[in-house]
């Protein structure tokens, strides 16, 4: 009864309504101008943003003057595809004007995908403000926190009464929508602190403005690396973090926004170095560039690669007189392969915190191998039973010579999957210790070391046990 309960209630949970063809009625109907913007404000932006390319470029001109240069820069600013064609389809005074209207850090996003000359039109067209925040973020490096912040922001003197405090708020919210966090500055610009907005709008007349602010609220500088300073980022719940530069002087904020982004990259790009790339590759990039990144490593797996086959034929022997163990070599490298994985993914994670202490990596590789010995365990036991079984079965061979085999695997396993867990540990933490980025090093090499183990454990044991030991042959 439970379970049809909870399959009804998964059965009625409501889809999210897809807007595409509503909105497409609306621009491509016979309202007019007035009728069509009215409509739209009970959009959102993103959602008119996804439907641009179901239109003719008449058409999309036609709506951007309906909407007006404010709407359309917020609409521009979630495109994600085909920015340089809609841009391309504006006149250079028109873009301009757009891009006043964004956000800078918005701005700088859209410009990126453009041609250098295209940005230098566009730029000389803007007015003396929007592209001097514009010049400040493009001129930090990509991978710094300035890169990201953006200047929509409020800022306050530390000297203001609560009345002038107001006023401010009120006149520079025309132009910078970030006001659940006003930040307070000293004359000379500096950071001061700052001050939650319900605390401001309910504060009295005779208060005090620097009872109100939070001097030891959380900043960050321009010129830190997003990766060196993303984990504590994350552990202030704060809508934004104002971003200093190297005087102490306001220059911008990295919104909760821009934090859930930095992440989401951090992650593709740690999934890209895993594969042995440099970068998380996207479709647009050249075919060229594609090859340089993967090459190197590449060839460095086929160097280890044969390493690995050339151990295999030491124990051509070891085949030629029980042929069987062959088919469960893979059995043996998958095993390895998946552990050595998964102890790299947690230690890639690990490793993210800087004040991790040797102690604390000593014990993360103990723990690791630990891990792997238990599910080693679990693991060659089922294999012992169900391999044995298998061969005994299907193979019509004698039960000695069945479980002997399998028991040969079910060992091979608990010892591959404990020298992979240390495997998939040791190797990252080593190359941290020598400033070698572990996510890029460790993924390919990790992988074939594993091979390497599980090949000798495998054959090894087979050699020593069935052949010297128990002397079977197939």
């Amino acid at each position: 009864m439970m379970d049809e309960e909870k399959k009804k209630m998964i059965t009625d949970v409501p889809t999210r309504p897809d807007y595409d063809d509503e909105l497409i009625k609306i621009i491509k109907g016979n309202l007019s101008d007035e009728e069509i913007r009215d409509r739209l404000e009970s959009y959102h932006e993103n959602d008119i943003s996804a439907v641009l390319d179901r239109l003719t470029k008449t058409e999309r001109l036609r709506l951007y003057k309906i909407l007006g240069v404010e709407k359309v820069s917020e609409i521009f600013s979630y495109l994600e595809e085909d920015v340089v064609k809609y841009i391309e389809e504006l006149a250079p005074e028109k873009a301009a004007d757009i891009f006043e209207s964004m956000d800078a850090d918005d701005a700088v996003d859209v410009l990126d995908e453009l041609e250098e000359d295209k940005i230098g039109e566009i730029k000389e067209l803007m007015d003396e403000e929007s592209r001097q925040d514009i010049e400040l973020i493009l001129s930090y490096d990509e991978d710094s926190i300035g890169s990201r912040m953006t200047t929509n922001f409020i800022v306050i003197k530390k000297d203001y009464t609560i009345r002038q405090a107001m006023k401010s708020l009120v006149e520079q919210a025309a132009d910078n929508d970030n006001i659940s966090t006003i930040y307070v500055v000293a004359d000379d610009n500096t950071f001061y602190g700052a001050i939650d907005l319900k605390d401001l709008i309910i504060a009295r007349d005779y208060i005090d403005l620097n009872e109100l602010v939070v001097t030891s609220y959380p900043y960050v500088y321009a010129d830190e690396k997003t990766e060196d300073c993303i984990e504590e980022l994350k552990e202030y719940s704060e809508d934004s973090i104002p971003v200093l530069d190297v005087d102490k002087k306001l220059i911008g904020i990295i919104t909760a926004q821009d934090i859930v982004e930095a992440v989401d990259e951090e992650m593709g790009d740690d999934y890209a170095k895993l594969a042995g790339l440099t970068a998380e590759e996207d479709l647009n990039e050249p075919f060229i560039e594609s090859v340089k990144k993967r090459l190197p490593w590449l060839v460095l797996l086929l160097f280890l690669g044969l390493l690995v086959s050339s151990v295999v034929g030491l124990f051509e022997a070891v085949v030629s007189q029980i042929t069987l163990v062959v088919c469960f070599q893979s059995l043996i490298l998958d095993m390895a392969g998946n552990v050595g994985t998964q102890s790299l993914a947690v230690t890639i994670r690990v490793l993210m915190d800087e004040n991790l202490s040797g102690k604390q990596q000593r014990g993360l590789v103990f723990k690791e191998m630990r891990v792997g010995f238990i599910n080693g365990a679990i693991l060659g036991s089922l294999s012992f039973v169900l391999v044995g079984a298998y061969i005994l079965i299907a193979k019509s061979s004698s039960p000695a010579f069945s479980f002997a085999v399998s028991g040969c695997i079910g060992l091979a396993i608990i010892i591959a999957m404990v020298v992979s867990s240390f495997v998939g540990t040791a190797i990252p933490i080593f190359f941290k210790k020598i400033k070698v980025d572990p996510a890029v090093a460790s993924g390919p090499l990790i992988t074939t070391v594993n091979d390497l183990v599980a090949v000798v454990a495998y054959y090894g044991i087979v050699w020593v046990l069935l052949i010297n030991v128990l002397q079977i042959v197939q």
